[in-house]
């Protein structure tokens, strides 16, 4: 079985551990790629909608896994107990879902080893929640997928609530400093953005003209941020 891109790039982040959950598995493709390549010696797979899990159940029945993959039926976190997993994977949903699902069950998120996240929108939103939380950001990847950027968040509780600058929040320190080899590729998409709905902010309105002149400053901050690229 070979994984997209962004699938890849959420396994790249597992350590090797005893029992991972995958919220929101879809078709289970990461929980079966987990116990083939020994990541792990057990998945709960859980979604909140009957069709993926009887997708997942589907696919974890061929591959001849189902004594080492539950799948579960149930919103978010609620599908687990505190400690009964070391590690969770929530994919394939965007920020402020991921954030709800983490705070509706705070105290199962804290107790995990880690978690890996990896937001379809608005990781900026899921990214300030993690640093005011008291979560510590591990380690952060970023890929290309089917003509989208995804950025994928290696999370761990250390009860030490940050406050960062809101443009850390949108463009990761951690993938500043690594100096990602996407990294300008996805400062120009931002700029593009930017640029294109400042063209579309018309002349008027007093919201809108606040709007715009906080896009300008962002797209000011970028173009010196690619500067030191």
């Amino acid at each position: 079985m070979e994984l997209s891109i962004r699938l890849n790039e959420i396994i790249s982040l597992v350590d090797k551990t005893s029992i991972i959950a995958d919220i929101g598995t879809d078709h289970g493709y990461i929980p079966i790629y987990l116990i083939k390549n020994n990541l792990c010696n057990y998945v709960i797979a859980s979604d909140i909608n009957l069709g993926p899990k009887k997708k997942a159940e589907i696919n974890i029945g061929m591959e001849g896994l189902t004594e080492k993959i539950q799948c579960r039926l149930g919103d978010g976190l609620n599908t687990i107990k505190p400690y009964e997993v070391q590690v969770v994977i929530i994919a394939g949903m965007g920020g402020y879902l991921i954030r709800d699902i983490i705070e509706e069950r705070l105290d199962i998120f804290k107790s995990l080893d880690y978690a890996i996240l990896q937001p379809a929108q608005n990781p900026e939103i899921l990214r300030k929640y993690i640093h005011e939380r008291g979560f510590k950001i591990l380690e952060e990847e970023l890929c290309f997928d089917q003509n989208k950027y995804y950025e994928t968040i290696k999370v761990a509780y250390d009860n030490k609530p940050e406050i960062e600058d809101d443009f850390y929040y949108e463009i990761s320190k951690t993938i500043i400093r690594k100096k990602h080899v996407l990294l300008k590729d996805y400062v120009n998409y931002k700029l593009w953005i930017y640029n294109k709905i400042c063209e579309e902010i018309k002349e008027g309105a007093e919201a809108a003209q606040i709007r715009k002149a906080q896009l300008k400053l962002r797209i000011h901050k970028l173009k010196e941020l690619l500067l030191c690229l």
